[in-house]
């Protein structure tokens, strides 16, 4: 098996750039922000980042492609690496400190290394393949961590990012049933609560509408950590629609319950919002 710790000991060097850029601009004064096509927010701090982070591959790993949220892809060939510069802008440009950096590299398609740096909450989540996944403040001083082993979805906790996106997905009747019946839910959203999986703080995690650059880096995490990491209809990796994060055990029912039912529930009179399950 090949080894990635080089391209890890990179990763976290860029990870300890991009937290330079972004702490210095949180809650600036001047801070510069825009809305693109989609109507999602960008700043300066963003594209800050992935352009010092470009830099850095551009002279560390010349030959490999880049792939970010803000900057059109570079390069080509089996080594790509993906970048999103803030996960959770709009939580960044208003002040609230959940928000973080993923940097992930994809060999051959598969994603191989993977850190998720959050300054403001002062942790850092990292792992590179066949080698665990870890959290800590630096790579000198990570502890080994592990997904859960809860089994039934009555004594599960579930994370997610949103209501609104699964009613117009088609699969909004299967989420809020899964609300209903989940032991405890909380939105923590955007990486985190990816990382509360690999953590084995949370048992599952779940989002309709991503992209590439905002799953790559999770998907490594919690693979390593133990868990399983999928698009909405089960297929292994950050590419399909949305994404499934779980300790694996409990997986199979996820992908079930939350399965296209060709409908847009945005349409139909049938979907009622539960109370939440009873320990809320």
């Amino acid at each position: 098996m090949a080894s990635f710790i080089d391209d890890l000991r990179l990763a976290h060097l860029m990870a300890d750039n991009a937290d330079s850029i972004t702490e210095n601009r949180f809650k600036a004064q001047d801070l510069r922000v825009t809305s693109k096509p989609d109507r999602t927010a960008v700043s300066d701090a963003d594209r800050s980042v992935e352009e010092a982070l470009r830099r850095t591959l551009s002279t560390a790993r010349p030959r490999d492609a880049v792939h970010g949220e803000e900057m059109p892809d570079t390069g080509y060939g089996p080594r790509q690496w993906i970048i999103d510069p803030i996960d959770g802008t709009a939580n960044f440009v208003r002040g609230v400190p959940v928000w973080a950096t993923l940097i992930g590299l994809m060999v051959d398609g598969v994603v191989r290394v993977g850190v998720v740096s959050a300054p403001l909450l002062g942790r850092r989540w990292w792992a590179a393949e066949g080698a665990g996944a870890f959290t800590g403040r630096s790579l000198l001083k990570g502890t080994q961590i592990g997904v859960s082993k809860v089994r039934r979805v009555p004594d599960a906790f579930l994370a997610y990012s949103s209501i609104g996106g699964w009613i117009t997905s088609g699969r909004g009747q299967g989420f809020v049933d899964l609300l209903r019946d989940a032991g405890r839910s909380r939105g923590f959203g955007d990486f985190w609560s990816y990382m509360l999986v690999a953590e084995g703080a949370v048992d599952m995690a779940c989002e309709p509408e991503l992209q590439l650059h905002d799953k790559a880096a999770l998907d490594i995490i919690v693979r390593e950590a133990g868990g399983t990491f999928t698009d909405l209809d089960g297929v292994d990796g950050p590419y399909g629609p949305g994404a499934i994060a779980s300790n694996g055990l409990l997986h199979g029912e996820l992908v079930d319950r939350l399965r296209l039912t060709g409908l847009d529930d945005e349409e139909t009179t049938g979907i009622v919002i539960p109370a939440p399950g009873p320990h809320g």
